[in-house]
């Protein structure tokens, strides 16, 4: 069969756009544009004009998912996803079956109407609590908690990016007839889907995943930080004495200072710009090698040895030195002394003293001191988006957050030493350790998920029956198909500005722009596939190879080789990819277009063999602590298990 040029300037760009969407060198998104680009310069032969390569942007499945970012973050501005958690809880109990049930049982379900991303960031901090409250492991939850959300995006076509991306493509190629998806096209099937992959996580799958985090202990034994982390002394003839804090970290030693105690009193906030002064008692992070070093070259004395030699020799202690201070998992009562000592209360004279000076400026001043000087060790999961390049490094999240990294967690390795050499990167777990402050401004951060953190963050509960009525309102709206889907969603955005639910900020903010601009770049691909007559080839070569085949098996080889490429591409990019080809490849044999359109869409919406397949797997990643691999293990069977049932759902709803 003679191959054209159109066609191979096509598959030559595809060639290009997909090693980069492998390797990522630059992100997913600067691909996709970047894609778009070539498609129109190279336009005599790909077929696509400069109108055409940028209709990405004013497509409705783009501005459709826009909006749905939205709407979602209008959801969970009012805490409801909170309140759900927190029932979650009381039904969960003790009972690992019980937790499990409840896990899925919320974010599969949810994750048809609201995206999965700000569903799974509320329940990760609440999985790895309830787990590590109960005795159970939190990988044992997460992983499902991932898969769930993924599946019961399934429900509608809202439920995700991908789905909406699929309807309007087969709008465009789907021959005479071809409408978008309508709301419910395809709940039957999501139905099923969803209960099947249920069942799978309740039964078989609960003994294939790993439970690769202790629920016991505490986060410095999560991390293995027993040999890394002590306190130490400033001698008087000390080197450091007069140097900057961030001298100590850029220097040559793999040492890191988070605390430091002077004259009874705590330095965290600025620590990077505080001066090492003698007698100053420094928190560090170090390994065992740098501590024999800088203790040989008398720069430093091991605080519990200076400890010793004063209950022996009776040597001086240094000054405002406290046990409650020094101990590495304080109890309630030690915490409590030392936030008394720390404010003088409990002493003679402090009732006067108070009275003295009671003045709400004084009191404010003192409140705001006080949580200056509270600090604590504490989980911070870093979000896709921001961080999906692994372009910012262990000092620049220390300078944007001014905390301190004492470990980092990526999977099932945990990286303690020469952290400053250490690029970040999404899914990627860091133990900080920083103050209340601090840990608020984290708390609200849409890039991070305070983990290992029981409190919540605070809403305006009253905005619920509002964010959940405009909610509805869209949905009834294109359900009944009084308004496109796209049209709908719109004027719900519009409804939750007007009403207060949400800022025009807040709602900026709640975009995820690398989905928007991937989208809008990967759409003029599946122009040239249809204009250069790349599909049209592709799919003659596949019916001509795979002539023995019968048609339902040709579907399932479609939905597996589609989980398959989704995995080493985006969802959104292995449909654009993936869904021309398929419905060529139906058109030939004969058979029904929109089921082959089907297997496409539900396939690249559920990537279950890697944490990069995904951003929510990547989310559960470091969390569970998992491998590699772990996803696979409990994927794989599910995969094929899917692939059947998905199969055969779509030839008994809509036929072949």
């Amino acid at each position: 069969m003679p191959v054209s040029v159109d066609v191979l300037v096509v598959l030559a760009v595809v060639a290009a756009a997909l090693v980069l969407f492998v390797w990522q060198p630059v992100s997913i998104d600067t691909t996709a544009i970047a894609l778009m680009v070539a498609l129109i310069l190279l336009g005599p032969w790909t077929g696509v004009s400069p109108e055409e390569g940028v209709s990405g942007f004013s497509n409705p499945a783009t501005l459709t998912v826009l909006a749905m970012f939205v709407l979602s973050e209008g959801v969970r501005q009012t805490g409801v996803i909170q309140i759900l958690t927190r029932k979650m809880e009381s039904f969960a109990g003790d009972s690992e079956s019980r937790q499990l049930l409840a896990t899925v049982g919320l974010s599969g379900p949810t994750a048809g109407f609201v995206n999965n991303t700000p569903i799974v960031a509320v329940l990760i901090p609440a999985v790895t609590n309830l787990a590590q409250k109960t005795g159970t492991s939190p990988s044992k939850l997460l992983i499902p908690l991932s898969f769930a959300s993924m599946l019961g995006g399934m429900l509608t076509v809202i439920g995700t990016s991908t789905n909406l991306l699929a309807s309007d493509i087969w709008a465009q190629i789907g021959g005479p007839g071809a409408e978008p998806f309508s709301l419910f096209e395809f709940t039957q099937l999501g139905v099923v889907v969803l209960a099947v992959g249920i069942v799978y996580l309740l039964t078989l799958g609960r003994y294939l995943v790993p439970a690769r985090i202790s629920p016991k202990g505490t986060s410095t034994d999560r991390f293995g930080m027993a040999d890394y982390l002590t306190d130490v002394v400033v001698r008087e003839n000390s080197e450091l004495v007069g140097s900057q804090v961030r001298e100590v970290r850029g220097g040559d030693l793999d040492l890191d200072v988070f605390q430091i105690v002077r004259e009874g009193r705590t330095v965290v906030r600025g620590l990077p710009s505080e001066r090492i002064r003698a007698g100053d008692i420094l928190s560090v992070r170090a390994s065992q090698e740098t501590l024999e070093q800088i203790i040989e070259d008398d720069s430093l004395q091991l605080l519990p040895e200076l400890v010793d030699a004063a209950g022996e020799y009776s040597e001086q202690l240094p000054e405002g030195f406290s046990p409650t201070r020094h101990a590495w998992h304080p109890t309630a009562s030690d915490a409590d002394a030392a936030a008394m000592e720390a404010t003088g209360e409990g002493e003679p004279g402090d009732e006067t003293e108070r009275r003295e000076a009671s003045t709400d400026g004084a009191k404010e001043e003192g409140a705001s001191t006080e949580r200056e000087r509270e600090t604590s060790l504490t989980e911070v999961v870093l979000l896709p988006r921001r961080w999906s390049m692994g372009r910012s490094g262990v000092a620049g999240f220390e300078r944007e957050y001014d905390a301190t990294v004492l470990a980092v967690r990526r999977g099932n390795e945990v990286i303690r030493q020469r952290l400053r050499d250490v690029d970040l990167q999404a899914g990627d777990v860091l133990l900080v350790q920083t103050n209340e402050d601090v840990l608020d401004r984290l708390r609200t951060d849409t890039h991070v998920i305070v983990s290992s953190d029981g409190r919540w963050e605070q809403f305006d509960r009253r905005q619920i029956p509002v964010a959940l009525g405009i909610v509805a309102g869209v949905v009834g709206l294109a359900a009944l198909e009084y308004l496109p889907i796209m049209v709908s969603a719109l004027t719900g955005v519009v409804a939750m500005l007007f009403s207060g639910v949400l800022r025009p900020e807040e709602a900026y903010e709640a975009v995820d722009w690398d989905v928007i601009f991937l989208i809008a770049g990967v759409i003029p691909l599946g122009i040239a596939f249809e204009a250069s007559g790349t599909a049209d080839l592709i799919a003659t070569a596949i019916v001509a190879v795979s002539a023995v085949l019968p048609p339902v098996a040709m579907l399932a080889t479609f939905y597996l080789g589609t989980a398959l490429v989704t995995e080493m591409v985006s969802n959104n990019a292995s449909v654009v990819l993936m869904l021309p080809i398929a419905v060529e490849v139906a058109n030939r044999l004969g058979v029904e277009a929109f089921s082959f359109a089907l297997a496409v869409t539900f396939a690249a919406s559920t990537p279950l063999l890697s944490p990069v397949g995904y951003q929510t797997n990547l989310m559960v990643y470091g969390p569970g602590g998992y491998k590699f691999t772990d996803f696979a293990r409990v994927g794989a069977p599910l995969q094929l298990i899917l692939t059947v049932v998905t199969t055969g759902g779509i030839v008994f709803f809509w036929g072949l």
